[in-house]
């Protein structure tokens, strides 16, 4: 049976409009809420409850609303170290593992102790976050290296560092570090502890149960800053520059083995900064589980927003709110379902950044139809 009309892919020959990765994202977001709510029917759920009851649990009001920031947190952070490598074509996949690390070197701050116990909060938790990035940008260093000096592959070596860096953190949780034998450290002194704002209930009474903690301010921060550096600083143009264009970028003499490793660097030490603000802001101590794949999950938030450090921010809260809803609505593998097929429409989105579609007349109906009048 032939068809009247039928698709046509034209490869893009000029730029396509500013207005069109930002639309394609969000469009890939509705599609996948839309498939899913059908999926849902299907197997004999209520769609229209589910997304009420989703939104009630995520942005219904102050408190959920703090707790689904509370969880943005790090994926904002984790969101812009595969911004900050992906704008270079490096393909870091371990800023889960530099999460990891981040989190091990912060909390050296107070189980070694590298501080005394009587170091005021505010240079405490600076140490922490300083550590926590020296941690994640050690872990980028490596495949950095390597990549930069005999060009191993970054997919396949920070993938694998991720496994180094849970087990290494597993390895003191379980042994000197466990308390009373359970898989985690003892729980930090308050004053290695993030401000909440319910801390400050007591003068405030609105803040009750609100969960947010500085890390968030400090997430914002560095995308502000992730931002400026692409926008208007020189080493953001050397980032596009050989991103773009490997060849030119050596024509015109950049330095393309040093940008390598500095930007595996810095790249991990978002992630690392991600995991001090975790155990600083939430759990409170190093335990073996501390990530619910925070940084794979980042991966989708970097391609969502299409690389905006803004845009981070954004996805980051969308994906935060489906963290909280997975722990409420029933089935429970929903969230990671939504989440699945979230990054398969946005993969299938990009072809119209690289094709333009058209909708065109059956070349064979019309000969037939020429044919008829004749």
């Amino acid at each position: 049976m032939n068809l009247p009309y039928s698709l046509s892919f034209e490869k893009r020959t000029e730029d396509y409009p500013r207005w069109l990765p930002a639309a394609t994202s969000v469009g890939a977001v509705i599609v996948a809420f839309i498939v899913s709510g059908i999926i849902l029917k299907l197997i004999g759920g209520q769609p229209l409850v589910v997304g009420r009851f989703f939104w009630n649990a995520t942005f219904g009001s102050w408190p959920t609303l703090s707790d689904t920031l509370v969880k943005a947190t790090p994926l904002i952070l984790v969101g812009l170290a595969c911004t900050v490598a992906f704008k270079m074509k490096l393909w870091n996949i371990g800023a889960e593992g530099q999460f990891y690390i981040g989190a091990f070197f912060a909390s050296l701050v107070v189980l070694v102790p590298i501080l005394p116990p009587e170091t005021p909060k505010v240079i405490v938790l600076a140490a922490m976050m300083i550590m926590g990035m020296i941690g994640g940008a050690l872990w980028g260093f490596i495949p950095g290296f390597l990549k930069a000096r005999f060009m191993v592959n970054e997919i396949i070596t920070t993938l694998m560092l991720n496994y180094v860096a849970v087990l290494w953190n597993n390895f003191w949780i379980f042994n000197s570090w466990s308390d009373a034998g359970f898989q985690m450290t003892p729980v930090f002194p308050k004053s290695a502890w993030l401000p909440r704002l319910a801390d400050y209930a007591r003068d405030y009474r609105a803040f009750s149960g609100i969960t947010l903690h500085l890390g968030f301010i400090i997430a914002l921060a560095a995308a502000a800053l992730v931002w400026w550096i692409f926008k208007y600083s020189r080493w953001g143009y050397e980032i596009k520059l050989i991103g773009d264009n490997k060849e030119a970028a050596r024509y015109a003499g950049l330095n393309i083995a040093r940008n390598i490793i500095l930007v595996m660097m810095f790249s991990g030490a978002l992630a690392g900064l991600a995991g001090m603000s975790e155990i600083g802001g939430v759990v409170h101590r190093l335990q073996e589980r501390i990530s619910p794949g925070y940084g794979f999950t980042g991966i989708i938030i970097a391609w969502l927003a299409k690389l905006n450090p803004f845009a981070v921010v954004l996805v980051s809260i969308l994906f935060g709110a489906l963290i909280v809803a997975g722990r409420e609505i029933q089935p429970s593998g929903l969230t990671q379902l939504l989440q699945g097929i979230v990054l398969f429409m946005l993969i299938s989105s990009d072809v119209l950044l690289r094709y333009k579609i058209r909708l065109v007349k059956s070349s064979s109906n019309s000969a037939d139809l020429s044919t008829a009048t004749s």
